[in-house]
Parts: structure tokens; sequence; C-alpha cells
């Protein structure tokens, strides 16, 4: 499970978004032409690529931050290595809409230490989001650092059956991780849910959300541009340090993959490149803040075999 959600971190999942050139003005062909027919090797010592630790095909020769999702471009990311991720809760077992706390244990994958030091990601240590597996219940949280290595949400389960966790965390010294775990609050369960197709326009708190995928019918390993429209058109502001935050999850619950968009048009669209590993019909919560105020949506995306 922790390697679907680890996915975007070789480029598949983050997801595999192509880098895009924002130069809109002439080109210089003499320069072009330099550059072309130049063979003289880089010194990465005198020209260093920065990558954004997130969304690592974002890159640049110089310093800066990242156009998707706002972090500091850094030069030499280490490889991505796995870290361990425990999920434990509390009372155990936890009972429906009762108060409870779910503990996060972080590890290193070398010696199994705690993971005492972290790199701020969109303004927080940690990102949890939770998913019932009926698809009802979505909350993103966000823990708070209490021990060596420990983290702790509190929660009220509204149900019994199967939950979700997707924790996003980045360790200092590594790259930005992505870790899922399963719940199980004791009870009769709902019924697991059939999604079909679901583009409609939704209203939130203050806002109404409109929705159209390019093309229109997703296809597994393939890119899907989301693009979202937002009404009225004013005052949309960056949430968490990013534009937007979206989750996707598989009707089986088995992929999460936690994105952000990739091109925002005059605050009134905001687009996501997405590569849906699976065919499977996904759930899309899609939050974003509108003059103070986190609006939640979601959509269902059915996403075809490649023929």
């Amino acid at each position: 499970m922790r390697l679907t959600a680890m996915l975007w971190l070789i480029g598949v999942c983050a997801v595999c978004a192509s880098t895009r050139s924002d130069q809109t003005g002439p080109v210089d062909l003499t320069r072009a032409a330099t550059v072309a027919t130049s063979t003289a090797p880089l010194d990465p010592s005198k020209d260093p690529v920065f990558v954004c630790p997130m969304d690592p095909d974002v890159r640049s020769h110089n310093p800066g931050t990242c156009r998707r999702c706002g972090m500091t471009l850094v030069a030499g990311i280490p490889d991505p290595v796995e870290f361990h991720l425990d999920l434990a809760v509390m009372p155990r077992p936890p009972k429906p809409q009762e108060p409870a706390a779910l503990q996060f244990l972080i590890h290193d994958p070398w010696k199994d230490r705690p993971v005492v030091n972290y790199n701020v990601v969109h303004e927080k240590l940690f990102h949890a989001f939770v998913v019932s597996e009926d698809l009802q219940f979505f909350r993103h949280a966000h823990p708070t650092f209490v021990a060596d290595g420990v983290f702790q949400l509190p929660i009220t389960f509204p149900m019994a059956g199967m939950f979700r966790v997707l924790g996003d965390f980045y360790p200092e010294g590594a790259t930005p991780q992505l870790a899922t775990q399963t719940i199980f609050v004791p009870g009769t369960a709902p019924a697991p849910v059939q999604l079909t197709r679901d583009y409609a326009p939704k209203s939130s708190e203050n806002a109404r959300v409109s929705m159209v995928s390019i093309p229109d019918q997703a296809v597994a390993g393939m890119r899907t541009q989301l693009r979202f429209t937002l009404d009225p058109v004013d005052g949309l502001e960056k949430y968490l340090g990013a534009w937007a935050h979206m989750l996707a999850a598989s009707n089986d619950l088995i992929d999460m993959i936690h994105q952000h968009p990739y091109r925002v048009d005059e605050h009134q669209m905001i687009e996501f490149e997405m590569v849906f590993p699976r065919p499977q019909v996904y759930r899309l919560w899609v939050q974003f803040q509108r003059k103070g105020v986190v609006n939640t949506v979601h959509f269902d995306v059915p996403v075809t075999e490649l023929p």
C-alpha cells in the first residue's frame, strides 16, 4: 500500500505533470543557436540544477520556488528512500462517534530510529488525510508533534468500518514522504460504495465549482488534465501555501494521491495534471480558500484501461 502512495516520488504520482516553460516573449535565436551548438559539459559545481523536492520534474538553473506547489527549490536532492510509518489509535479499539486519537510513529529506514527533525511542507510539519471505505467521510488535518517521532491527531470516527489514512511529511535530509495505513473501527460497516461518473457542478461554503477533464474519458497511465472553474471569480487565496489541494482516492482505496495545481488562470480556473495508475473510479476531493473560507468539493472520475 505504501508503495502506491510513494509513486509520485519517482515521477508517477505527485504526480506526472510535465515541466512547462513560462516564457511568453520572443525567443533569442542567437542564444538558442549558441546553446544548441555548444558541446561543453555542464559543471554541477558551477551550473547546479535546482529541483522541487515535492515535484521533482520541476527544475531550474536558478534558485527560487516551485511554480506548482510553492516549495523552495533545492540543489542536490537525496535519492528517494521510504521511511517507516506506524499508525496506532487510542483507545483500542476505537468506537464510532466517540473521541479517539491517531498516533503516527515515524522511523528512519537505516537504523529504525525515531525521526525528530522535519521540514515544513505547506505551512505544516505533517498532513494527514482520513477517508472512510464508503468514501462519505473525508478529513484533511494536521497532527501535532508530541514526542520523538510521534505525531498525534484527535479524531471522531462517524461510523464503524475501514478507514484509510494517508500521511504526508518531509524528514530533514530526505525527500517528502507519502505513506498509507489502515484503521478498523469495530461494528457494522456501511456497504462499499459503487461510484459512477460525477462531473456535476458542486456548491460549497462560499463558491460553486465546475470540472472538466481533458480528454473527456480518463485513461490509466495517460495524462489527464483536470480543470476546475470557480464562481464567483473573486477572492481566491492560497490555502496552506498552494492555490488548491487535491486528494484522489480509488474506489477500492488502494490508491491515494495528494497533489497541487500546476496552473491558475486569473484566479478563476485551477488546473491539475494527473496520471491515474489503474482503471478504477476515482473520487477527487478538491480544497481551496476563498475570502478566508476553505471550500471542499468532490467529483468522481471513471478511468478506463489503455486500449
